[in-house]
C-alpha cells in the first residue's frame, strides 16, 4: 500500500488524489499545485483513457474535419501536468473509494495490477457516461459514442474504412444535431432518428420545431417521435440499418447522441450522497455534503440552478472548469465558491445557431411559477445592412413580477451568442423591464437599433402588464 507522507526536508506533507483526468479533475489538481508546493502538498492523479485536460466539446468538429488535428483539442499533456509535480498515472482506473479508511484502490488497465492510494483529500471528476441504450446491435461494430478523444479516433477509423456514405445519428440533443453536421460536412446522407416530439428537447417544442425545419432544409432526414429499438447487422456483424417500430433506416455508421448521465457508480458504491439526476451532491464550496475531505466537480456533479432554486445537472466543459478552479483554491488553503447557473448553451448545426438559457416552460411548470410567454423575430444586423439574417426570440417573464425567466434563439449568423445577455440579466435576478433600459453596443453591422433581445424584452413588458391588470 502506497502511504508514504514525508517531504523534502522530513516533514509531513499532505496527499491530494484526483480521480479523472479532464477538465474539472486537472484543473483542481493544477490550481492546487499553484498554491501549494510540492513539499507542502503531493498531488497523485488517476486517468484511465489516454488523454488529459481535452475539449471534448470540439470532438464532433474534429470528427467533420474544421479541426484537422485531434492535439489541436488537447490543452495540456500529461507530460506537461507531471513537469508541474502532480504524479498522473494513465491507463489507471480507481474502482473503490474507501471513505472510512481515506483510500482508493486503483487498477492498471494495461497490467490488470491493482494498488491502494491513501489520501488526506480526494476530488472526484469522473465525469459522465454516454447513455447506451441496451438493446440488439447496439455493441455491433460501426455503432460509435463521442464522450472521449478515443471515441473521436474510432469513429474516424470506422468513416475511413467504410465505403458506404449513409449515416444515422440516435437521439437529436447537442452532440446529434453537432454530430449530423460533421457527418454532413463529410459527405454522408444523414438521417437523425429521436425520440422526442421535436429535436432539441433542451428548447419548448415551438422551438425546436423550428431547427426541424432547419435541418430538413440542409438536406438531413428527420425522424421525430420514434424510438429505435435495434441494430441491424449485415452477415460479416457490422451495422447495416437502425429500426424502429414502423421503419428501418440504412446506416454504414451509427453515432450516439441520446446524451450523458453522471459518473457516480463509485460514489454512490463508498455511500456518497446523490441527486434525483444521479449527480454527487455539494456545497458551495464544491465539498461532497458531510464529507470535510471529499471535493467533487465537472460533469459528475448537480449543480443549484439560480433561477428555479432547484438542483440540476449540467454537463458542459465550461462549468467542470469552473468547479476545478474552486475545488483547487479551497484545497490549497484559499477560498472560492461556485454559487449555481443558469443554464446557458449554445450550440450550431451547419448555418443555425441554437441558445438557451434559463427555464423552458415545463421547467417553470415544474417549479410552480406562472408566467408570461412573447415570441418575436427579428434580425442579426439593421435591415438594410448586407447580410443582415433572421432569428426567432423566446422569452419568459415571471407573471406579476416580470422577473426574466428564460431565453431561446434560433436563427443564423449573429444569434447565439446574444444569449449571453440574457444569461447576465438572469443571473443578476434582472426584470423584462429593466432590461430594456440596457445599454447595448449598436451600429448596423452587429445590430438593429432595437437588439433582437430587447424587442424580445419590450413585449414581453407589455405581456406582464397585461396580465396583472
Amino acid at each position: 500500500m502506497d502511504m508514504s507522507r514525508t517531504s523534502s526536508n522530513g516533514g509531513a506533507r499532505e496527499r491530494l488524489v484526483v480521480i479523472g483526468g479532464d477538465a474539472a479533475g486537472m484543473s483542481a489538481a493544477s490550481q492546487a499545485r499553484r498554491l501549494r508546493g510540492p513539499d507542502e502538498l503531493e498531488i497523485v492523479a488517476f486517468e484511465r483513457g489516454h488523454f488529459t485536460s481535452y475539449s471534448a466539446c470540439g470532438i464532433p468538429y474534429w470528427v467533420g474535419g474544421d479541426v484537422p488535428e485531434r492535439d489541436q483539442l488537447i490543452a495540456r499533456t500529461p507530460e506537461e501536468h507531471r513537469e508541474r509535480a502532480i504524479d498522473l498515472r494513465m491507463r489507471t482506473e480507481v474502482v473503490e473509494i474507501d471513505v472510512a479508511g481515506a483510500r482508493v484502490l486503483s487498477r492498471n488497465l494495461d497490467s490488470g495490477a491493482e494498488e491502494w492510494t491513501a489520501y488526506d483529500k480526494l476530488v472526484i471528476a469522473t465525469g459522465a457516461r454516454p447513455v447506451r441504450p441496451d438493446l440488439p446491435g447496439m455493441d455491433a461494430p460501426g455503432v460509435h459514442g463521442v464522450q472521449t478523444l478515443d471515441d473521436g479516433q474510432a469513429l474516424l477509423d470506422t468513416l475511413a474504412g467504410t465505403e458506404g456514405r449513409r449515416a444515422v445519428v440516435v437521439g437529436a440533443g447537442y452532440i446529434g444535431v453537432e454530430m449530423a453536421e460533421a457527418l454532413i460536412n463529410r459527405g454522408y446522407e444523414v438521417t437523425v432518428v429521436n425520440r422526442g416530439k421535436e429535436p432539441m428537447s433542451t428548447l419548448d417544442p415551438d422551438m425546436g420545431r423550428l431547427v426541424h425545419t432547419a435541418m430538413e432544409g440542409m438536406g438531413i432526414t428527420m425522424v421525430d417521435d420514434a424510438e429505435v429499438t435495434k441494430v441491424l447487422t449485415g452477415d460479416d456483424g457490422r451495422v447495416r440499418a437502425v429500426a424502429t417500430e414502423d421503419a428501418e433506416y440504412p446506416a454504414d455508421v451509427v453515432v450516439l447522441g441520446i446524451g450523458v448521465r453522471p459518473e457516480t457508480t463509485l460514489a454512490e458504491a463508498a455511500g456518497l450522497p446523490l441527486g434525483e439526476h444521479g449527480g454527487l451532491l455539494t456545497d458551495l464550496a464544491m465539498r461532497v455534503r458531510g464529507h470535510t475531505d471529499i471535493w467533487a466537480g465537472g460533469d459528475c456533479v448537480e449543480v443549484l440552478d439560480l433561477v428555479s432554486g432547484r438542483e440540476r445537472h449540467i454537463a458542459l466543459g465550461t462549468h467542470a472548469n469552473k468547479h476545478g478552479q474552486v475545488i483547487g483554491s479551497n484545497v490549497g488553503g484559499g477560498y472560492a465558491t461556485f454559487p449555481g447557473v443558469v443554464g446557458t448553451a449554445v450550440s450550431k448545426v451547419c448555418d443555425l445557431e441554437i441558445a438557451r438559457t434559463g427555464l423552458r416552460e415545463k421547467d417553470a411548470l415544474r417549479a410552480g411559477l406562472r408566467f408570461e410567454t412573447v415570441t418575436i423575430e427579428s434580425t442579426s444586423r439593421a435591415g438594410y445592412y448586407p447580410r443582415a439574417a433572421l432569428m426567432t426570440v423566446k422569452m419568459l417573464a415571471e407573471h406579476r413580477t416580470g422577473r426574466l425567466l428564460g431565453v431561446q434563439i434560433v436563427g443564423r449568423e449573429g444569434a447565439a451568442k446574444r444569449v449571453d445577455i440574457a444569461a447576465v440579466a438572469l443571473t443578476a435576478g434582472m426584470t423584462v423591464e429593466q432590461m430594456t433600459a440596457l445599454d447595448l453596443g449598436y451600429a448596423p453591422p452587429f445590430s438593429p437599433v432595437w437588439d433582437p433581445i430587447l424587442v424580445a424584452a419590450r413585449k414581453a413588458v407589455t405581456a406582464v402588464r397585461k396580465n396583472t391588470r
